[in-house]
């Protein structure tokens, strides 16, 4: 009888495995799909507003300088944790898309990067 008892609580212990492992599979399906709609979402949502995002370089942490299409004009700006600064304005003219290969430190511009940062330390006051 002893033996009896052993082999089924063998049993719902096998029992009981596979069901934690399948609402586990469960779970993870659920919470893959519904990112997927989250960011499909949210992407519809971005195609169609005013703003987009062009580019970003992250300089630092919390630092990052980006180019952002505002409407029909092109704005650079400056981004840190607690501040926005607007570096200038381009035209379309002065952006090109970025090819395959890409030019070796050349951003989208062809400018490299110590060029870029001339011309940005030019907009900020001495000390």
């Amino acid at each position: 009888m002893a033996l009896a008892s052993r082999g089924s609580s063998v049993l719902e212990s096998i029992g009981q495995l596979f069901s934690v492992l399948a609402i586990f599979i469960i779970v993870l399906l659920v919470t893959y799909f519904v990112t997927r709609w989250i960011a499909g979402y949210q992407q519809s949502q971005m195609e169609t507003r005013n703003l987009r995002v062009i580019e970003t370089l992250r300089l630092a942490n919390n630092k990052y300088i980006q180019i952002i299409e505002a409407g029909d004009v092109y704005l650079v700006i400056a981004l840190s944790r607690d501040r926005v600064e607007k570096l200038t304005e381009l035209t379309k003219d002065q952006l090109k898309e970025i090819s395959a290969s890409g030019a070796a430190g050349k951003d989208a511009l062809g400018e490299s990067f110590q060029e870029i940062l001339g011309k940005v330390k030019e907009h900020f006051p001495k000390k």
